[in-house]
Formats: C-alpha cells, structure tokens, sequence
C-alpha cells in the first residue's frame, strides 16, 4: 500500500492526539516517525506506532510530560523526559543543547526518564540546521549479547553524528551498534524470511538464520557478528552509548533499561534508574574555526570521496546518500506500507474513531 506522506503524518499526529498528546507535542512526534518511514528506515516508522499506543496502555508513557532540567552548567544539562515520548523529548533536549553551544561553543545533553526516540539521525541535524554538529544516541532495551556471551546485556544502541557542508549536502552517519537493528527483523517476521548470517545467534550461543531467534530465546549480534569480523567493536560501541544514555544520566542501564513494546516484551522488571535514557550533543563550528571555511573543506571531503574509484558496478556513497535519494522517491510517489503495518493502522483507526483514507 502506498500513502501520502502528509496525510500518513495526519493520522499518526491524530493518534497520538487520541492517547492525550498537546497537539504541538502530537505534530512533533509525527514528524519524527514518519520522517523515519520517508528516509527509508521503515523500522523506526509507522511500524512502531502502535508500539507506542501499547506503552500507554500500559502506564509507561506519559502523554503530557512535564520535561525539566535537573543540573546544569553553561555547556551541560540533565533533563527528566518525565516518561513522555523519546519523540518529544529528545527534540526538546537537543534544543537546549543547541543553545548552550550558541553561548559555551559546546552543549551536551544527557536525558533519563524517557522512551523510544525514534531515529537518532533526526535529532543529530537538528543541530547541523544551526551550523552545529550534531551527536545524538539512545539505548535500548537488551535484545544483544557482548562477545561471547549467551546473555543479553546491551540494546541495538544507535549513534548519529551529523556535519553541514556548503554545497554538499550533509553528512550524516547514523547506525545501530548492533549487526542490525531489531526492526529490520520485524521486518523480516512479516514477510517470512531468514536474516542473513551474523545477525543473529540461538539460545545457545549458535549462529543461526531464524528472524525469531529472540522470541525463542537468543539474541542480537554486535556489529561486527562475531570476533573474528570485529564484534568487540561493536560491543564496545554499544558500551559507550549505554554508559553515556544510562549511568551518566541516571536512567537505567544494560540489562536494565525497559523494553519498548515489541519483540513480545512489554513490562518493565527490576530497575537501577530513571526509565530509558539519551545523549545529545551540539558542537558551534565557529568555536574551533570559521564555519564558512569549514563547509567548504567539508565539500571538498565530499566530493573526493565521491570521486573514489571504486570497484565495477559500484559507487562510493556518503553517510545520508541512500535515504535522502529515497526520501525525495517516496514524498513525490508516497510510502510503502506492508500490509501488517496497514492492519496495525486501521486497528488504531477503529480504536480511536478516526479516518484511515489515506491512499
């Protein structure tokens, strides 16, 4: 099924309207979601809408959050997400991080008491809009497991770095510290297909091909799949996003932060925090050197990169090619949507009597 991307951005803005969302607060986190699904990361899109609908069902996501700064100092901040949605909070957070850079050359904010934030790449150039560069990260529930283990300790914890050019468009890097993301084996669950090998491994440690390894009992694989291809960095990777979202804000950490509503796990169990936690940066170009001149050599990077000679059939891309050239695709001809996705969505319609004609 194909929808229009702003009569797509409507509904979902309208059912989280329906749960009690601020209409300002609504539009954002539709903007957030759908963004995902224009991008091409439809993992992170629509598809978790009800996702979202399911933790406020459950009292876990507060729909008018009252979101404050606990600590400050002119370059830094704590923030109480106050359980509202990771797609208003986060946003929100980045703001105040970009201001502090405006004042300090630097703003770095940590986030506890949120929830799912949808793409870190989103909230990343948020900061490039404002000449900044943008960091942005998030833990996540434990679906992965750190080299050689057979228990699950650490979430697909993604990392986004977002730096302006000039001419060029943005560079913008955003991934998953895990082989894939969980979604990309919803994904998989839908249309009844195996993962290919290095993604995931069985209740016992095994590499395996199964899209259902972590309902049977196994796991995520670092990036990397195993040690012999790297998958200390990839657990490493996770680490670092984990202590930064969770011990350095005071939300919860590895094989404590709380599962989002998939992957059939819904219930928080024990806690050592403050809900689930982010990490947002803004770094002012012109505190280290004149922002012009540096978008310029930023294009001139770009542009040699590009030129690469690559390998037959082939080309070198940059981080942010593929979803915007898919993005500028799919708000012209309309987004894809698998049919348990489309079902997910009239089930919602149903619910909260409102219109899904949206084709």
């Amino acid at each position: 099924m194909q929808v229009d991307y702003k009569q797509l951005k409507q509904f979902v803005s309208s059912v989280f309207e329906s749960i009690g969302c601020p209409e300002q607060d609504a539009d954002l986190a539709a903007h957030v979601l759908v963004s995902a699904d224009a991008r091409g990361i439809d993992s992170h899109g629509v598809a978790r809408l009800a996702g979202y609908v399911r933790l406020y069902d459950n009292g876990r996501l507060n729909p008018k959050p009252q979101i404050q700064i606990l600590h400050e100092s002119p370059s830094t901040a704590l923030v109480d997400g106050d359980r509202g949605l990771g797609l208003v909070v986060a946003p929100k957070a980045m703001e105040i991080a970009t201001e502090k850079a405006a004042i300090a050359g630097t703003g770095w904010v940590a986030v506890q008491n949120s929830n799912h934030f949808g793409i870190a790449g989103y909230h990343a150039m948020k900061a490039v809009e404002k000449d900044m560069i943008g960091w942005a990260m998030t833990h996540a529930a434990p679906l992965v497991t750190p080299t050689f283990s057979r228990e699950k300790l650490l979430g697909t914890n993604p990392i986004a770095v977002g730096i302006p050019a000039n001419e060029e468009p943005a560079f913008l890097a955003d991934f998953a510290s895990t082989a894939v993301a969980y979604g990309k084996l919803e994904i998989l669950q839908r249309k009844g297909l195996d993962t290919p090998s290095g993604w995931v491994q069985d209740k016992d440690g095994n590499p395996c091909n199964d899209a259902f390894a972590i309902k049977n009992g196994g796991a995520l694989l670092p990036l990397g799949g195993d040690r012999e291809h790297g998958s200390h960095k990839g657990y490493a990777l996770g680490a670092i996003v984990d202590i930064l979202s969770g011990v350095l804000s005071g939300a919860n950490f590895g094989p404590w932060v709380p599962p989002f509503a998939t992957a059939g796990f819904m219930q928080a169990g024990e806690t050592v925090g403050n809900g689930t936690g982010h990490f947002l940066g803004a770094m002012r170009i012109d505190a280290f050197r004149p922002a012009e001149a540096f978008k310029d050599d930023m294009d001139k990077w770009i542009k040699r990169f590009r030129a690469a000679d690559a390998v037959e059939g082939q080309k070198v891309i940059i981080p942010g090619d593929p979803e915007r050239e898919l993005e500028k695709i799919r708000l012209h001809e309309g987004i894809p949507l698998l049919d348990p996705v489309v079902a997910d969505l009239k089930g919602l319609a149903s619910r909260f009597s409102l219109d899904f004609n949206i084709a």
